[in-house]
């Protein structure tokens, strides 16, 4: 027998795996309540993701020779198809994967929750995200109180002495210099190169994600037009997006947009994406031509959000190991 003969057994425990049930049970619950219809899109996508960021997991499985398949990272792309094809207020509940993600809050398989609410404004969105969060927190014995809301801007002055919107590359580097623990090692400096993105993402995650930890719930608005991803630009201000990120305990759980619905910019957002991936030497994506069809069909005005339904359990349960909150930890190692 293996020396090690335990490893077998599950890395939740049974009562986690109850509470996971019930948190279940009150996503749909809640959306039931609110008239959301549950779908479930295809895991197998044919087009890869454009974000430099995400990276999708490849299937042996492919369309035909030469075609391969890919799981999907979000089931964003088909959602948005029903939406176009006239699909009510919309939600799913399932796994995505991503590639090189692997540590206490990542793995490359997760449960997501992602819903879509037809003719939606921003503000009610964000309530409506919170509220979520706040009723699994409930079932699990998490009181959460109300959010703080700020925007991006507000958070990187208070907490990076530095506007992400007005400051330039040196100045943005010169602050991570000075708050990165150790300074910015050469190697990191040299990959992140002269993408002012990459570098505001840096200090996001040194200097402003940790001044979050003890602010409960925080709903972040107003992201940098460059970092819009599938957001509308403001219409009052187009430096900035119509796009927003929750954190719980200093832990990003949510990404939530006004949906682009123009067809021709989401494929000039394409071209820039595949731009970026040429500079990085990633390999290069195609555009998803059904999904820039089913906007030229026409998207409906609405918002859409993105939570991470482990993380979330994490949180609630106070357990710092998604580990903790999944039968077992997928991959599995010998």
């Amino acid at each position: 027998m293996n020396a090690d003969s335990t490893r077998w057994r599950p890395t939740a425990r049974l009562d986690t795996l109850r509470q996971r049930a019930a948190a279940l049970q009150t996503v749909r619950a809640f959306f039931a309540a609110r008239g959301v219809l549950e779908v479930e899109t295809p895991l197998l996508v044919r087009h890869p993701v454009s974000d430099p960021q995400l990276a999708n997991l490849p299937s042996a499985l492919g369309v035909r020779p030469g075609q391969p398949c890919f799981l999907h990272t979000s089931p964003e792309y088909h959602m948005k198809r029903l939406l176009a094809a006239g699909a009510p207020d919309i939600y799913q509940l399932g796994k995505v994967f991503r590639d090189g993600e692997l540590g206490p809050r990542h793995r490359p398989e997760f449960t997501l929750v992602e819903w879509y609410r037809r003719g939606q404004d921003l503000d009610a969105c964000i309530t409506e995200s919170c509220e979520l969060i706040s009723a699994v927190g409930e079932r699990l014995g998490r009181a959460i109180p109300a959010p703080l809301r700020t925007s991006y801007r507000d958070l990187f002055i208070r907490h990076a002495g530095i506007d992400p919107l007005e400051s330039g590359l040196a100045g943005i580097q010169a602050r991570a210099a000075a708050l990165v623990p150790g300074g910015v090692p050469a190697a990191l400096a040299a990959g992140l190169g002269e993408r002012r993105t990459a570098w505001l993402d840096l200090l996001l995650v040194q200097a402003v994600e940790p001044a979050l930890r003890d602010q409960a719930l925080v709903v972040v608005e107003q992201y940098p037009a460059a970092q819009a991803a599938l957001a509308r630009l403001h219409p009052a201000d187009a430096r900035v997006a119509e796009r927003f990120e929750i954190y719980l305990d200093g832990v990003e759980l949510a990404n939530g947009y006004h949906e682009l619905a123009e067809a021709g910019e989401q494929r000039r957002r394409f071209a820039a994406d595949r731009s970026e991936r040429r500079a990085l030497g990633l390999p290069d994506v195609e555009p998803d031509e059904w999904l820039l069809a089913a906007l030229e069909s026409g998207l409906p005005d609405c918002c859409g959000v993105a939570l991470g339904f482990d993380r979330l359990l994490m949180a609630c349960l106070g357990l710092d190991d998604i580990a903790a909150v999944v039968a077992f930890s997928a991959p599995e190692g010998d």
